[in-house]
């Protein structure tokens, strides 16, 4: 109750002036002039300690403490291009280069320098234009973005996470960490679902995909998406499911849970072909990313049946905590159900068959037991 008072506290203290960027003392006397990365470092200390008020500060710190740093180095620079010998070279970095060396202006050389490692000069056009902007684009701190909006999250506050979220996606170009753009997408993805904004969560999956699936024109991506799903069908009609995992693997890690989840939400919202694309391309990597694992310690593996790779697992608690994370036999069970709700009953009577007769599948292989053959479940209306 403490926290959760010390925390509203904390908001409304900083509510007048939190997306404000203006130049102030920080209010930690012993984090000044402190850079904002090391400011934003005691800002995570403070949030896996649950101190999320401290860490509230601190992130705020950071922002506030990287946009002065920026805007400085913007003023400095305007006022050097101000100057009318330099105003006569025109907007090319080269000439202001050549003019900086002739002077020896250390300071404005150090600008360039800092401009450049975030946005290197061929990227730039050699355009002084660019170069402000970029400085423009400098002053936000998507890092800090982010953390704020775990702050409010924890503490319950959906609303301003989300604004934070979406504050802290806005600079993916400034992101150093790769693939943080994916966590804060799935943070909003997470975040849509909860507050029950499921058509906003459903974009939001597709958002996650299509940034991770295509390479290519978006038309040239769908064409040969189109056909692999098609051959894909096929293959599991025609061959089962052991003949289906023979051929293909897909190894996009990234996109699992999306497929997973989505596929999960279309089942219960009766889209049932759209629910298997996605429960089909979730299975496909989920057994891709168990069979490349068991192949770094056993060269010689070979894929035959489901069964097979079970016993193959064996008692190795790595990969049974991997299938418990990623809802391994949930997903088969909703799976082997699209399946049968879309009319290819072999392969969905093949997977229903495995769960009953898994003696680790637990829940799902009690489901299938139960009922003996796959069933399409009601459909859920939601709000």
């Amino acid at each position: 109750m403490f926290k959760r008072v010390l925390f509203t506290f904390v908001l409304l203290f900083l509510s007048i002036g939190i997306w404000a960027q203006e130049d102030r003392p920080a209010e930690q006397p012993w984090l000044v002039n402190q850079p904002w990365w090391f400011t934003l470092e005691i800002g995570k200390l403070h949030f896996s300690n649950g101190s999320y008020g401290d860490a509230l500060m601190a992130f705020e710190d950071a922002r506030r403490s990287r946009y002065s740093h920026f805007s400085r180095m913007e003023d400095e620079l305007i006022i050097f291009l101000s100057i009318p010998e330099v105003r006569r070279l025109g907007d090319s970095l080269d000439f202001i280069e050549w003019y900086v060396s002739e002077q020896n202006e250390t300071r404005i050389s150090n600008i360039l320098l800092e401009i450049y490692h975030y946005f290197p000069k061929t990227g730039l056009g050699s355009s002084v234009s660019n170069a402000l902007d970029a400085l423009d684009t400098l002053k936000t701190y998507p890092e800090a973005e982010f953390w704020l909006g775990e702050c409010f999250r924890v503490e319950g506050e959906l609303n301003l996470a989300l604004r934070q979220y979406e504050r802290a996606l806005s600079g993916r170009e400034l992101f150093l960490t790769p693939d943080f753009d994916l966590e804060i997408s799935y943070r909003l993805f997470d975040l849509h679902n909860l507050r029950g904004d499921y058509n906003e969560m459903e974009r939001r999956g597709r958002e996650i995909l299509d940034g991770n699936d295509s390479t290519g024109s978006p038309r040239d991506f769908l064409w040969s998406q189109n056909l692999m799903r098609a051959a894909m069908i096929r293959m599991l009609e025609t061959g089962g499911i052991d003949r289906f995992l023979m051929f293909y693997r897909h190894d996009n890690i990234p996109t699992e849970r999306a497929h997973r989840e989505l596929g999960f939400y279309l089942y219960t919202r009766g889209r049932y072909i759209t629910a298997l694309d996605n429960l089909m391309f979730a299975f496909l990597i989920q057994n891709t990313i168990i069979i490349n694992e068991i192949l770094r310690r056993d060269f010689d593996y070979v894929y035959t049946d489901l069964g097979d790779l079970m016993t193959m697992i064996g008692t190795r608690r790595d990969l049974l905590s991997f299938m418990e994370e990623i809802e391994y036999f949930k997903t088969i069970y909703y799976f082997a159900s699209t399946l049968h709700a879309n009319g290819k009953t072999i392969p969905a009577q093949e997977l229903w068959d495995f769960l009953a007769t898994s003696l680790i599948a637990g829940e799902w292989g009690e489901r299938a037991r139960r009922s003996g053959t796959p069933f399409v479940e009601s459909v859920v209306v939601l709000p």
